[in-house]
């Protein structure tokens, strides 16, 4: 496990920021950690791992540093990975970070949660509530009307566009939802 060279960081808060905006500096500068026995944990850090990056206190990086680079399978919180061709892909594991600090949300009408679970993307007819101020390409958390988490994506339309649109057009791209623990158990 290493820390991220500047190419790599550059991609992943690029990634980041189009989903927490401004935001992404809560995540990364001012986010204190609480795991770990010692009395000052630190702060999280971004590590590489075998093409994946993970979202980890400092206390226990130090920790892991007695396990050889083989052994070590996962540690603290995957957001996402590198692709061969070295482009940075979110995760569905990182979806309670981006649910916190997330800029953009969307929230579904119960009847559309199973069709965005399945992989579809989010179509008017089954939007139930959006914030302010989205444009188009931004990312956006999806909710349930529970304010529970089920995935994120890329905006489609502007907000003001939503409101004009007739109920079968695309509001949301599909990205990642919490179905692939499912659909895809084995590549996770």
């Amino acid at each position: 496990m290493r820390p991220l060279d500047e190419k790599e960081t550059t991609l992943v808060f690029d990634k980041l920021y189009k989903i927490l905006g401004n935001n992404l500096q809560k995540v990364v500068m001012e986010n204190p950690s609480h795991e770990g026995p010692d009395q000052n944990p630190g702060h999280y850090c971004f590590r590489l791992q075998k093409n994946r990056v993970y979202y980890v206190s400092e206390s226990l990086v130090k920790r892991a540093t007695n396990i050889k680079r083989e052994k070590l399978v996962s540690m603290g919180t995957q957001i996402g990975k590198f692709t061969k061709g070295d482009k940075f892909h979110l995760t569905i594991q990182g979806l309670n970070l981006l649910a916190a600090h997330a800029k953009h949300k969307v929230w579904l009408k119960p009847t559309s949660e199973m069709s965005f679970l399945y992989g579809n993307s989010v179509l008017k007819g089954g939007l139930g509530r959006i914030t302010e101020n989205i444009q188009v390409n931004d990312g956006v958390v999806v909710y349930s009307m529970a304010d529970v988490p089920l995935g994120f994506g890329v905006a489609a339309k502007s907000t003001q566009d939503c409101r004009k649109m007739d109920p079968n057009g695309i509001v949301v791209h599909h990205h990642a939802d919490i179905g692939e623990y499912l659909r895809m158990e084995d590549e996770l």
